[in-house]
Protein backbone atom coordinates (compact mmCIF):
# COMPACT_ATOMS: atom_id res chain seq x y z
CA UNK A 1 0.00 0.00 0.00
CA UNK A 2 1.70 3.32 -0.97
CA UNK A 3 1.55 6.77 1.29
CA UNK A 4 -1.67 7.88 -0.56
CA UNK A 5 -2.95 4.88 0.65
CA UNK A 6 -1.94 4.47 4.28
CA UNK A 7 -2.95 8.34 4.87
CA UNK A 8 -6.82 7.56 3.54
CA UNK A 9 -7.17 4.80 5.56
CA UNK A 10 -6.18 6.29 8.54
CA UNK A 11 -7.95 9.25 7.94
CA UNK A 12 -11.37 7.60 7.34
CA UNK A 13 -11.02 5.61 10.07
CA UNK A 14 -10.34 8.66 12.48
CA UNK A 15 -12.87 10.79 10.60
CA UNK A 16 -15.41 7.38 11.60
CA UNK A 17 -13.96 7.77 15.46
CA UNK A 18 -15.24 11.01 15.47
CA UNK A 19 -11.39 11.98 15.99
CA UNK A 20 -11.65 15.00 13.00
CA UNK A 21 -8.39 16.91 13.76
CA UNK A 22 -6.55 13.98 13.83
CA UNK A 23 -8.54 12.75 10.57
CA UNK A 24 -7.98 16.44 8.92
CA UNK A 25 -4.19 15.68 9.64
CA UNK A 26 -3.87 12.89 7.22
CA UNK A 27 -6.11 13.90 4.64
CA UNK A 28 -3.88 17.04 4.36
CA UNK A 29 -0.84 14.51 4.73
CA UNK A 30 -2.28 13.20 1.24
CA UNK A 31 -2.66 17.26 -0.19
CA UNK A 32 1.12 17.51 0.55
CA UNK A 33 1.79 14.36 -1.80
CA UNK A 34 -1.37 15.32 -4.30
CA UNK A 35 -2.66 18.87 -3.87
CA UNK A 36 -5.16 17.54 -6.32
CA UNK A 37 -6.52 14.36 -4.94
CA UNK A 38 -10.37 14.75 -5.26
CA UNK A 39 -10.81 12.33 -2.05
CA UNK A 40 -9.20 14.02 0.32
CA UNK A 41 -10.49 17.27 -0.48
CA UNK A 42 -13.95 15.44 -0.23
CA UNK A 43 -13.42 13.87 3.18
CA UNK A 44 -12.03 16.99 4.41
CA UNK A 45 -15.36 19.05 3.21
CA UNK A 46 -17.09 16.24 4.48
CA UNK A 47 -15.13 16.98 8.32
CA UNK A 48 -15.74 20.72 7.84
CA UNK A 49 -19.53 20.00 7.79
CA UNK A 50 -19.97 17.55 10.53
CA UNK A 51 -17.98 20.43 12.61
CA UNK A 52 -19.72 23.30 11.71
CA UNK A 53 -17.67 24.86 9.16
CA UNK A 54 -20.12 25.33 6.17
CA UNK A 55 -18.75 27.26 4.28
CA UNK A 56 -15.52 25.70 4.13
CA UNK A 57 -17.62 22.13 3.32
CA UNK A 58 -18.70 24.13 0.28
CA UNK A 59 -15.30 24.98 -1.16
CA UNK A 60 -13.43 21.76 -0.16
CA UNK A 61 -16.65 20.00 -1.63
CA UNK A 62 -16.90 22.30 -4.64
CA UNK A 63 -13.05 21.74 -5.37
CA UNK A 64 -13.55 17.95 -5.15
CA UNK A 65 -15.81 17.95 -7.50
CA UNK A 66 -13.67 20.44 -9.60
CA UNK A 67 -11.12 17.91 -9.67
CA UNK A 68 -13.08 15.01 -10.29
CA UNK A 69 -15.89 15.55 -12.19
CA UNK A 70 -17.35 12.35 -12.27
CA UNK A 71 -16.65 11.81 -8.42
CA UNK A 72 -20.57 11.41 -8.08
CA UNK A 73 -19.76 11.40 -3.85
CA UNK A 74 -18.71 14.19 -3.74
CA UNK A 75 -21.48 15.91 -5.31
CA UNK A 76 -23.78 14.30 -3.79
CA UNK A 77 -22.09 15.39 -0.31
CA UNK A 78 -22.03 18.84 -2.21
CA UNK A 79 -25.75 18.54 -3.30
CA UNK A 80 -26.82 17.37 0.95
CA UNK A 81 -25.22 20.07 2.37
CA UNK A 82 -26.45 22.50 -0.16
CA UNK A 83 -29.77 20.84 0.92
CA UNK A 84 -28.66 21.84 4.62
CA UNK A 85 -28.26 25.45 3.91
CA UNK A 86 -31.27 26.00 1.51
CA UNK A 87 -29.82 26.64 -1.41
CA UNK A 88 -31.90 23.81 -3.12
CA UNK A 89 -31.13 25.55 -6.95
CA UNK A 90 -27.53 24.22 -6.38
CA UNK A 91 -28.97 20.67 -4.66
CA UNK A 92 -31.16 20.06 -7.82
CA UNK A 93 -28.25 20.53 -10.22
CA UNK A 94 -25.88 18.41 -8.16
CA UNK A 95 -28.51 15.43 -7.92
CA UNK A 96 -29.37 15.96 -11.69
CA UNK A 97 -26.06 15.99 -12.82
CA UNK A 98 -25.60 12.42 -10.93
CA UNK A 99 -28.37 10.84 -11.93
CA UNK A 100 -27.22 11.94 -15.78
CA UNK A 101 -24.23 9.59 -15.46
CA UNK A 102 -26.01 7.13 -12.90
CA UNK A 103 -29.47 7.31 -13.27
CA UNK A 104 -29.80 4.45 -10.70
CA UNK A 105 -27.57 6.39 -7.37
CA UNK A 106 -29.64 5.61 -4.72
CA UNK A 107 -28.65 8.88 -2.90
CA UNK A 108 -29.31 11.42 -6.11
CA UNK A 109 -32.73 9.15 -6.37
CA UNK A 110 -33.91 9.61 -2.66
CA UNK A 111 -32.99 13.29 -2.61
CA UNK A 112 -34.14 14.88 -5.94
CA UNK A 113 -37.92 14.43 -5.36
CA UNK A 114 -37.75 17.29 -2.68
CA UNK A 115 -37.52 19.21 -5.79
CA UNK A 116 -40.24 17.90 -7.96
Amino acid sequence: MGQIEEHYERGLALKNEGRYEEALAEFRAILEIDAEHSEAHRQIGLIYGFTGLFDESIEELSLAVRLDANNLGARNDLALTYCMLGMTEQAKAEFEYVLAVDPDNEVAKKNIIYFV
